[in-house]
């Protein structure tokens, strides 16, 4: 059972506040978005079939359920948060249902508590009284030290270098390639510590948690409600100065790099071509706009399209139909990823994957795991990518790698 009952806005002013240490996951963006704790019920899976059960599951959890919603808003009613790999091997990934959760969209608030959640006959969650939450203190990390991840600076150079390569050779158009960075600490890192500093410094992104992997995203994969469907597509980067005289020369020059539009081209073309057939009519504009971000500035483009069929699509199939596309993977999509599994060397889990939320109508939100990192004890893996077309640079590349690794670096850090 579910109940969403309508809070005074006031006692939401600060979501992250209200989140304790107990399994919490997080979507907040501009001091809105959702909160919860708790586990009520929850699926793991894997492989290539990793999205088709995890909805199936989905379904049918909604379809055992009894759920009083008096708000009725998106969000409302039983919602399941979700991390997905961005391979198919291993694959692992998944949904939770949580006990609690907390939403706050404009001037509308509310709560929801599931009781109980009936999967495959079985009845699973707490009594209302376990719904009950002592929001602990939180701790900063202490004594953190970072480390290369799989490959140092100049392997990582020689990896784009060789993917430059293959593309001078017609192989394929763009490729991403990833590298990791990590973080380890003097005791166990409380996960709400970085999450409250990326809601604070990053506050136009997605502040994300899901199963030990946070991160503030700039990248919304799709967003359905009520018929429509809105994807932000990113895949062009320059790095700010912090002089607001010369990043407005910089954004002019990342807007017309020919470079970066190449790439952010490739990054829309796949998108667009995803959401066609799920879409009765598209908005694709000609020609991006610049996302300005505290530490970063992207090409950015809004892909808007009425969906026909979201009666038996949901918002977490359109998320598998748009993945990997070519802003995270590449260009074919089969070659690139097949290229970032022979020369990245590492295993992305669920970085560059779908992450974020479903409801009981198949809406949802999906953000893409990026200036993301995975969390388990004192160590936090650390995650960054780059798009690498023909004219590439490598140093560049990780120069850029670099700057991405800042908004969760700094979030890490106890001052």
């Amino acid at each position: 059972m579910a109940h969403t009952v309508r809070i005074d806005v006031d006692e939401v002013t600060d979501l992250m506040a209200l989140v304790p240490g107990e399994a919490p996951v997080t979507w907040l963006r501009n001091g809105e978005g959702l909160v919860g704790w708790g586990t009520a019920a929850m699926l793991r899976t894997d492989g290539a079939t990793r999205f088709s059960d995890a909805d199936k599951w989905w379904a049918e959890v909604v379809a055992n359920a009894e759920v009083h919603d008096e708000v009725g808003e998106p969000g409302t009613g039983l919602v399941a948060f979700g991390s997905f790999a961005f391979a198919d091997r291993p694959g692992d990934s998944v949904l939770t249902l949580p006990r609690v959760i907390v939403g706050r969209r404009g001037q509308v608030a509310w709560r929801t508590t599931v009781t109980s959640a009936r999967v495959d006959g079985e009845a699973h969650g707490t009594t209302p009284a376990e719904t009950a939450v002592d929001v602990s203190p939180v701790a900063p990390p202490s004594g953190v030290v970072f480390s290369d991840g799989a490959l140092d600076g100049e392997a990582w150079m020689g990896a784009v270098a060789d993917a430059v390569a293959r593309i001078e050779a017609g192989d394929l158009e763009k490729v991403v390639l990833a590298r990791d960075l990590i973080a380890t600490a003097d005791a166990e890192i409380d996960v709400r510590w970085p999450l409250s500093r990326l809601a604070a410094h990053y506050p136009t992104c997605w502040t994300f948690h899901v199963d030990g992997m946070f991160g503030a995203t700039p990248e919304m994969l799709l967003r359905r409600e009520r018929g429509l469907v809105t994807s932000r597509v990113l895949a062009g980067t320059i790095r700010r100065t912090g002089a607001d005289d010369r990043d407005l020369a910089l954004a002019a020059t990342l807007a017309r790099s020919s470079k970066d539009l190449e790439e952010h081209e490739y990054a829309v073309r796949s998108v667009a071509d995803a959401l066609e057939p799920h879409c009765s009519s598209m908005n694709v504009p000609e020609a991006p706009f610049v996302l300005h971000l505290p530490n970063v500035m992207h090409l950015a483009t809004d892909v808007n399209g009425v969906v026909h069929d979201s009666e038996t699509v949901s918002s977490l199939r359109l998320a598998e139909a748009l993945h990997p596309s070519a802003a995270v993977g590449g260009t074919p999509t089969a070659v690139a990823t097949a290229l970032i599994s022979e020369i990245e060397q590492m295993d992305r889990a669920r970085y560059a994957g779908p992450v974020g939320w479903i409801d009981a109508r198949g809406d949802g939100e999906w953000g893409i795991a990026l200036r993301s990192a995975s969390i388990a004890g004192d160590t936090v893996r650390l995650f960054a990518g780059c798009g690498i077309v023909a004219s590439s640079d490598p140093a560049s590349e990780l120069a850029e790698s670099q700057a991405k690794f800042v908004p969760v670096r700094d979030a890490l850090n106890a001052d």
